[in-house]
């Protein structure tokens, strides 16, 4: 395809990340107006890892509309 490796690289961990991110286990509160993300799951672990996030901030980010 003439994808130059580094790129395939990249993409491949954005691919992985999107795949783990769908297997986050969100746990509703509250009559449903909030949620959680147990902070021992490991497809969070392993989406901020793949992409470099913060694993606290996207732990609340995911969580909150703002």
């Amino acid at each position: 395809v003439g994808v130059k490796e580094s790129h395939q690289t990249t993409i491949f961990r954005i691919i992985a990340a999107i795949l783990h991110l769908g297997n986050l286990e969100i746990q509703g509160e509250r009559d449903g107006d909030a949620c959680s993300i147990s902070s021992e799951d490991e497809h969070l672990a392993n989406f901020c890892g793949l992409l470099g996030l913060e694993h606290g901030q996207m732990q609340h980010w995911l969580c909150h509309r703002k």
